[in-house]
C-alpha cells in the first residue's frame, strides 16, 4: 500500500434544510448530517465505515462522489478537489468512481434485460476496453460469478444475490479505481454474504480496486477492511488499522460498539457497558463532544469543548478528550 491517498476528505460538511417542528411554517432547521469529516483512502485498501444507522455514513460515501452536493469542505481524488470541478469536467470523473448500493431489488432498473443494464455505462463513456461490447460483457458477468446467457433475462429473474452480483458487474463496466460498497450484503440471505464478499476480495486483487466499504456489521467489516474509520452522529471519532480498532478499541462509542456484539457461547458473555439512552438528533448535536450524553467516562470538559484527533498509536487515532489529557499527563 502507498502513502499516498487516493482519495483525501477535508472538513467535509452537509447539511439538510427540513421543516423545523414548530407551528411556523416560515421556519427551517438544519440537520447537520455530515458535519467536519476528515478521511484519507489510501490507492489499493478497503477502508471500512461503520456507525449507527443515521450517523451519516451513507451520506458521507455520497457526498464523496458527488452524488449528493456538500455544503461545503473539500473531497480530493487523485490530488484533485472534485468539488470544484464543473458539471462536465466531473462527468468525465465518473467513469473512475462508482457505487454499489445497498438493495439489489430495487438499484436495478426492472424494465430493463441483464445485458442493457450492464452495458449502459459503456454507452454513456466510450467504451475504452479492447473487443465487442458482447464481450465485456461476458467478461464483466463471467468475473462475477454468472454465466453469460442471461443477458436477455430481467432483474425479477434472479436472486438476491444474482442480482447483486449483477449490479457489482454494471460498476466494474468502466474499469474504475474507486468503488463505494454501501452496505452491499445487508439486504442478503447470511448464506449469500459471504460469497459475496469473497467475490469483492478477489474483484479487488484482479481490478486494483480501492473500497470505501459501509456497514453496521463488525463481523463483514473485519473480513473485508485493512482499516476501519467508526462515524458517530456525523463525526469521524475513531480510526485506524483493523487489528488495532478490533483488538484495543480506544473511543467509548468504538468500545460500546464492540461489547453490543451478542455473544454465542454463554460460557463468555461478560459485563456489558450498556450506552446510555438513544443517540441525539442530528438537528440539535450536543455542544462539545457529540457522544458525552451517552458516554460512561464524561467529564466536565466533554460538554464545553470539542475534542481534537489524538494518535493513540501509529496509524491510529482518536476523536476524544481522554486520550488529549492521558498524553498530557505522560
Amino acid at each position: 500500500m502507498t502513502t499516498r491517498a487516493l482519495v483525501e476528505v477535508k472538513n467535509l460538511k452537509k447539511h439538510f434544510t427540513v421543516s423545523a417542528q414548530s407551528k411556523n411554517p416560515f421556519k427551517k432547521d438544519l440537520v447537520y448530517a455530515v458535519d467536519g469529516v476528515d478521511l484519507e483512502i489510501f490507492k489499493g485498501e478497503t477502508l471500512g465505515l461503520v456507525g449507527e444507522s443515521g450517523c451519516g455514513k451513507t451520506t458521507l460515501g455520497r457526498c464523496i462522489i458527488r452524488l449528493i452536493e456538500s455544503t461545503s469542505g473539500e473531497v480530493h481524488f487523485n490530488s484533485q478537489n472534485i468539488l470544484e470541478l464543473s458539471n462536465r469536467d466531473m462527468r468525465r470523473l465518473r467513469r473512475h468512481m462508482q457505487i454499489i448500493f445497498q438493495d439489489p431489488f430495487s438499484s436495478l432498473d426492472p424494465r430493463m434485460k441483464v445485458g442493457s443494464i450492464i452495458s449502459q455505462p459503456l454507452n454513456v463513456f466510450k467504451n475504452s476496453e479492447s473487443g465487442t461490447k458482447k464481450e465485456v460483457i461476458d467478461q464483466l458477468l463471467e468475473a462475477v460469478g454468472l454465466e453469460s446467457g442471461i443477458t436477455d433475462r430481467f432483474p425479477h429473474e434472479f436472486s438476491g444475490g444474482q442480482r447483486q452480483r449483477i449490479a457489482i458487474a454494471r460498476s466494474l463496466a468502466l474499469r474504475p479505481q474507486f468503488i463505494i460498497a454501501d452496505e452491499p450484503v445487508s439486504a442478503l440471505d447470511v448464506s449469500i454474504r459471504a460469497q459475496i464478499l469473497n467475490l469483492m476480495t478477489d474483484l479487488k486483487k484482479q481490478f486494483q480496486l480501492t473500497y470505501l466499504y459501509i456497514s453496521h456489521d463488525l463481523s463483514t467489516l473485519k473480513f473485508i477492511s485493512d482499516r476501519v474509520a467508526v462515524m458517530y452522529l456525523g463525526k469521524i471519532v475513531e480510526t485506524g488499522p483493523v487489528g488495532s480498532i478490533f483488538k484495543k478499541p480506544a473511543h467509548p462509542y468504538t468500545q460500546a460498539l464492540f461489547e453490543a456484539v451478542p455473544v454465542s457461547n454463554p460460557t463468555l458473555r461478560k459485563k456489558r457497558s450498556q450506552l446510555k439512552g438513544e443517540p441525539p438528533s442530528p438537528i440539535s448535536p450536543p455542544p462539545g463532544c457529540r457522544f458525552h450524553p451517552r458516554c460512561s467516562q464524561v467529564m466536565d470538559i466533554c460538554s464545553r469543548t470539542d475534542p481534537v484527533q489524538t494518535q493513540v498509536t501509529t496509524g491510529h487515532s482518536v476523536l476524544c478528550h481522554l486520550y488529549v489529557n492521558q498524553r498530557s499527563s505522560e
